[in-house]
């Protein structure tokens, strides 16, 4: 079989390394077409754990990749003043506490809180506490040990990850060829071949889309459809500027609220990623420019760049023997830093259902088109959930209060409500700690406990939950600071 990636950039290089080495060694051909006139977005440095997953499937070797791509560690994310603009959270990487008496530890603390006897949710997690003082450690061999699951993931250069992959891939046999696409031709299966400036024609049996925004394949010449999101997630600007690093930078991301939606901060080795996001409705982009700049720590080493969005997915994200991974699949505000994950989990699931020629049957395409868009639908509500839990006083806060939400996310708030019950959906990617966190963090109205908690004296309950913040306590001590983790890739 062979496969044809246009685009390149972060989404076109991990498809290429993933083909790479999974496609070419059964005697598949991969071709990736990208131009070097055509910028990439390049701004998307901050991961979730699961890219660790992708990284051990693909044979990339951590410590290399993050001395190549000037890449630090990050242990969870910080919110400020999203519930109120005095007060912060930490949604945090990993477990936070175990089962106590046959309950989960957040029903059994959820009931102490309301007694007056726990304290903030933050003080039972490792990554939580870490994140905040400047301490890491990879997960340590001991199974008993709190140091034993750490849950962790990164920040990066997105352009030297494109660059770093490229190596990878074609190392693993992936030809890259140089060129504008200029027209689609089409055939039976949907795309027969691209066409490039200078006249080469490359055909092939299944087509990738990660041309970003542009989509030239699944929507420019498949017209797949859009399922906009705008309603729900206003926001459609970002601004964007590197400066200095920090000295000892923390290992974590920084999402602060602002007027009109929020900046980012996200340090990296050898400078620091600054962004702010934000609604053209309620904020010029010379405001939000200027908002961004006054709030950089550190020296702006280039000048702001406005990035236009739409919030949505296509309706088909495969249509025909065309896969759409990254912009050209769909976006969604870096608020949880899920885009480079949504390029992984795309595919993982379209490896899993490869066909054995580029034109796969009607049922495995559904699937396929019915597994991501829910995979997209419940990372908007989580999304959706931050601005709808807001107490903040403009304008822009106020009405997201107040707006409709989604179904789905109505029902989660519900349940919470009723409780603190939290459920989640098969292969849902944020487990209840992260919901816990957000919900808690962002003080949603829940009533009562679950009753079950009850047979558990509250004391009792109380003690062991005091005990868990010791064992934390004690763990964290043994973290040594993120900045010797940073200097042992520098030496190398």
């Amino acid at each position: 079989m062979t496969v044809v990636i246009v685009g390149g950039g972060t989404a076109g290089w991990m498809a290429a390394v993933a083909f790479g080495r999974l496609l070419v060694p059964a005697g598949g051909r991969v071709t990736l077409v990208e131009s070097d006139t055509i910028a990439t977005v390049g701004v998307g440095e901050a991961t979730i754990p699961p890219i660790r997953t992708f990284h051990a499937m693909l044979g990339i070797d951590e410590d290399a990749f993050l001395a190549a791509t000037g890449g630090s560690y990050k242990l969870g994310i910080r919110f400020e003043g999203w519930s109120h603009p005095t007060e912060s959270y930490v949604h945090p990487f990993g477990q936070i506490g175990t089962d106590i008496a046959g309950q989960s530890f957040a029903a059994q603390w959820l009931r102490a809180r309301q007694a007056g006897e726990a304290e903030a949710l933050g003080q039972y997690s490792l990554e939580a506490r870490a994140a905040e003082t400047g301490r890491f450690s990879k997960p340590i061999a001991n199974g008993d040990s709190p140091l034993s699951r750490i849950g962790y993931a990164y920040h990066f250069d997105a352009a030297r990850y494109a660059h770093f992959l490229r190596a990878q891939a074609e190392a693993h046999g992936v030809v890259r060829c140089e060129g504008m696409v200029v027209r689609v031709e089409q055939g039976p299966a949907g795309i027969a071949a691209v066409h490039l400036a200078g006249g080469t024609r490359i055909a092939g049996d299944l087509f990738i889309d990660c041309s970003g925004f542009r989509a030239l394949l699944i929507e420019g010449a498949l017209a797949a459809g859009w399922e906009d999101w705008s309603s729900w997630l206003p926001c459609d600007r970002a601004v964007a500027v590197p400066s200095s690093a920090d000295a000892a930078p923390l290992p974590l991301t920084r999402a602060i609220a602002q007027p009109a939606g929020w900046r980012w901060r996200i340090p990296l080795r050898h400078r620091t990623g600054n962004g702010h996001v934000f609604s053209s409705r309620y904020m010029s982009e010379d405001e939000a420019t200027a908002c961004l700049l006054d709030g950089i720590e550190g020296e702006a080493l280039a000048d702001p760049r406005v990035i236009r969005f739409a919030t949505g997915h296509r309706r088909r994200f495969w249509s025909g023997n065309c896969v759409a991974l990254g912009l050209a699949a769909g976006f969604m505000e870096p608020l949880e830093s899920t885009s480079i994950h949504l390029v992984q989990s795309g595919l993982q699931h379209l490896l899993r259902m490869l066909p054995g020629t580029g034109v796969a049957s009607s049922v495995v395409i559904e699937r396929y088109n019915r597994v991501m868009t829910a995979e997209f639908v419940r990372i908007r509500d989580f999304l959706v959930a931050h601005y709808h839990l807001n107490a903040r006083p403009e304008h822009f806060w106020r009405d997201r209060a107040a707006a409709p939400i989604p179904e789905g996310l109505a029902e989660k708030l519900a349940m919470f409500r009723d409780g603190g019950r939290i459920f989640r959906e098969p292969d849902e990617l944020f487990n209840e700690t992260s919901w816990l966190a957000l919900l808690t963090g962002q003080n949603a109205v829940v009533d009562g406990h679950d009753p079950l908690c009850a047979a558990l004296p509250i004391a009792r309950a109380a003690h062991r939950i005091a005990q868990i913040e010791q064992v934390v306590t004690a763990s964290l001590a043994h973290m040594p600071p993120h900045a010797d983790a940073l200097a042992r890739l520098e030496r190398g």
